[in-house]
């Protein structure tokens, strides 16, 4: 199956780790290391003109070891129910 994270982008839901909300999980400085670790990467994706509201950890197949992160204006409540 699919999960269509907005503009025209669609990643497989097997390669989904997790879904998170930006505002409970930035709080945390793990959370934030972690996300900035990837955007110097180049691993984080915006999919979205809206102000992003959730991020999304995808394993990326080409190397297992290496997380790719997209950023969406749509709700983890949103992208939940499009993973069903």
């Amino acid at each position: 199956m699919y999960l269509h994270l907005g503009q025209n982008v669609v990643i497989e839901d097997k390669n989904v780790i997790g879904i998170f909300d930006l505002d409970n999980t930035t709080g945390s400085q793990v959370t934030r290391k972690f996300l900035s670790v990837a955007e110097k990467g180049n691993r984080v994706f915006n999919v979205s003109d809206e102000l992003p509201r959730s991020f999304v950890v995808c394993s990326d197949e080409n190397n297992s070891r290496k997380n790719n992160v997209y950023t969406t204006g749509l709700t983890p409540q949103t992208l939940q129910k499009r993973t069903v």
